[in-house]
C-alpha cells in the first residue's frame, strides 16, 4: 500500500513505473493504480474531445504537463462542457 497523492488515501500501488525517467519513478512512488486509472480516463477524454494527435511532439508535451498537474495538484485542463453523470464512479 502507498499513500496516493491524487486520492489522498492509502491505496494499491502501481506495479511498474508508467513511463521512463524521474517522472515515472515519482508516479510509481506517489500515485496508486486507481489514481493512475483516473488519469488514463481523463487523458482519453482530452485526446478525443480536443482531437489531439499523439504523433505530434507538442501534444505529447502538453499531455505530460497535464498529467503532472492532474496527478500532483494543479489547474489541469478539463473537457469543456463535460458534466459527469451523477452516479458515475471515480473509475
Amino acid at each position: 500500500m502507498i499513500f496516493c497523492k491524487k486520492l489522498n488515501k492509502e491505496a494499491e500501488p502501481l506495479g511498474f513505473a508508467p513511463m521512463p525517467g524521474e517522472l515515472g519513478e515519482r508516479i510509481l512512488q506517489n500515485i496508486s493504480a486507481e489514481g493512475w486509472q483516473l488519469w488514463i480516463k481523463h487523458q482519453t477524454m482530452l485526446i478525443n474531445e480536443k482531437h489531439l494527435s499523439l504523433a505530434n511532439p507538442e501534444t505529447r508535451a502538453y499531455l505530460t504537463g497535464e498529467m503532472e498537474k492532474f496527478l500532483f495538484g494543479g489547474d489541469y485542463d478539463k473537457v469543456e462542457g463535460y458534466v459527469p453523470p451523477k452516479n458515475e464512479n471515480k473509475l
